[in-house]
């Protein structure tokens, strides 16, 4: 049966071209027949490359829109195997890989498509040809980089091993090059004395973060703050956001690039003695393309850009001071960056997120001891479907326990997403109708509707902080945080961030502890008070001030 599928394979591929294009319609290649004879055609020996390519090319397409993903992939993969050129080989794997990733799955021949799309960009930077090195670069960063894989599951390759997964960017000399520091002609001045600090907080359309921040500096007799949101400024937000035109300016071509960021931000770093990049995306890689001269450069990151290709084209060289939200953010990076294990490499500090937790705590009602929050549920990497898990344990002992899902939705960016939110919604059409399950949205007033809830729940996979879970325990709920995965088991997770009896690893371990701490409500609320006094002390915005001002004040 092989051998005549493959003289079947051999024949398909010698079909004229009209007759060709009619074997590769949907109606043939959703039959297993005509998807195999196509896969075993675009892979049999003695085939030119260029037929070869054409025809998987259109076998992999052809076979995605009848709904057979896989042996499309498949289709490109095999082609691949008897393919030299080295840009067809690429351009075979990468488009196996996107057929994957469009559907939600993590594509078996990932490294292999990395790597592939890498040897071009080598082989294209060793010629001189930058522009053509820095659109193989970004192209493979984005297939590195892409949601389906970091995002969209409850599982990252990234925090399995990054050194591994990474392994074929931190090997390719394209990489190495667009990832080598430019370094500064001067260090970072001393504020002159005689006047305020002068400080610029760089944003684009995210400044969710900065408010007590911004109100604590632009309230403060020695500092001056200007504030900048790069997306209102179209000419610096086109250049924030070219990826392929930011590559080539790092592997020294595009200098126009250069000149462009140049004139826009000089009379920014002239006039600011320090500059705060809240978020190490496109701003911070649009500002480090340029010299800040004597201007102090300190960016402040969070979790999302670890995850994205951003790292590789932020020049860490003429940063001064990384801020981590989390130790457990710091560690991933390093390891993913090598950049800032390098003698250029910035001071790096670690330093919570700013919030006023005093304004959470409120007296709780009775009713609360039995409901359970979770703030934050709009992307899967909060996981509510864990909360619901706990909740039904707690419910099989006491149908009182009820949960509360605050803010925004699980948002379906993907197919992977979409296939969580399937379920989630299963979970939810089960548990809504007798009220175990309340959905509140998007609210103002998110202390006030804290007072209803007793118990708080961190069910991420993974997170910088967790605001929602700390403003939940400052409130005087208790705090039942799962040890997130991407992090648990290293040197430093959610049991080093919070005390040891907030953190547990299983739905079942959360239940046992809820239902021992809501025993009574002498207990319950004896926990609580605990705990919000734990949160005010170590998290609460005058205490946090405190290691900004050190951070950014003279």
């Amino acid at each position: 049966m092989k051998v005549l599928s493959r003289r079947a394979g051999r024949r398909i591929a010698r079909l004229p071209g009209a007759v060709a294009r009619r074997a590769l319609g949907p109606k043939l290649l959703r039959t297993g027949v005509g998807a195999r004879a196509w896969r075993l055609a675009v892979a049999a020996p003695g085939l030119p490359e260029p037929l070869r390519f054409r025809m998987a090319q259109s076998v992999g397409r052809g076979m995605d829109k009848a709904n057979r993903p896989t042996g499309g992939a498949l289709a490109l993969e095999s082609a691949a195997r008897r393919t030299k050129n080295r840009r067809r080989r690429a351009d075979l794997l990468v488009g196996a890989a996107r057929i994957e990733l469009a559907r939600g799955k993590a594509p078996r021949a990932l490294t292999a498509a990395i790597t592939a799309e890498l040897a071009c960009a080598d082989d294209r930077y060793a010629r001189g040809d930058t522009n053509a090195a820095a659109r193989f670069a970004i192209a493979a960063l984005q297939v590195t980089t892409n949601r389906v894989l970091h995002f969209d599951r409850t599982t990252s390759p990234l925090t399995d091993d990054p050194q591994a997964y990474l392994a074929p960017l931190h090997r390719s000399s394209a990489i190495r090059a667009m990832t080598t520091g430019a370094g500064r002609a001067a260090p970072a001045a001393e504020p002159p004395a005689g006047r305020p600090l002068r400080m610029l907080m760089l944003t684009r359309n995210n400044a969710n973060f900065l408010t007590e921040i911004r109100e604590r500096y632009e309230a403060h007799p020695g500092v001056e703050v200007r504030t900048l949101d790069i997306q209102e400024v179209p000419a610096l937000n086109k250049l924030a956001t070219s990826y392929i035109r930011m590559a080539e300016h790092r592997l020294d071509g595009d200098r126009e690039y250069g000149r462009e960021a140049e004139k826009l931000l000089r009379p920014h770093l002239d006039w600011a003695d320090t500059v705060f990049i809240d978020w190490c995306v496109g701003p911070a890689a649009l500002l480090t393309a340029v010299d800040p001269g004597t201007t102090r450069v300190v960016v402040r990151l969070h979790s999302y850009e670890t995850f994205t290709l951003w790292p590789f084209l932020v020049d860490f060289s003429r940063i001064d001071d990384l801020v981590f939200v989390g130790a457990h953010l710091r560690d991933l990076t390093i390891a993913a960056v090598p950049q800032l294990k390098s003698a250029q490499a910035p001071r790096l500090h670690v330093i919570h997120n700013a919030m006023d937790l005093a304004a959470y705590v409120h007296p709780k009602v009775p009713e609360a001891r039995f409901t359970l929050g979770l703030v934050g549920i709009s992307a899967v990497a909060k996981d509510p479907r864990w909360a619901i898990e706990v909740l039904r344990i707690l419910r099989a002992e006491d149908s009182r326990y009820r949960l509360f899902l605050l803010g925004s939705d699980v948002a379906e960016h993907s197919p992977a997403a979409r296939e969580y939110v399937v379920q989630y919604r299963r979970d939810l059409a089960e548990l809504e109708p007798s009220g175990a399950v309340r959905r509140l949205g998007q609210l103002d007033d998110v202390p006030a509707a804290l007072s209803e809830v007793g118990v708080i729940l961190s069910s991420s996979v993974r997170e910088s902080f967790h605001c929602g879970f700390v403003e939940g325990a400052a409130s005087g709920a208790v705090p039942v945080g799962r040890d997130w995965p991407f992090f648990a088991g290293k040197a430093n997770s959610a049991r080093t961030l919070f005390p040891a009896d907030w953190v547990v690893a299983t739905p079942q371990e959360a239940a046992a502890r809820i239902l021992e701490v809501t025993a009574t409500e002498e207990s319950w609320r004896k926990a609580g008070q605990a705990a919000s006094e734990h949160a005010l002390a170590s998290w609460d915005w005058p205490v946090v001030q405190q290691d900004f001002d050190r951070l950014l004040l003279p």
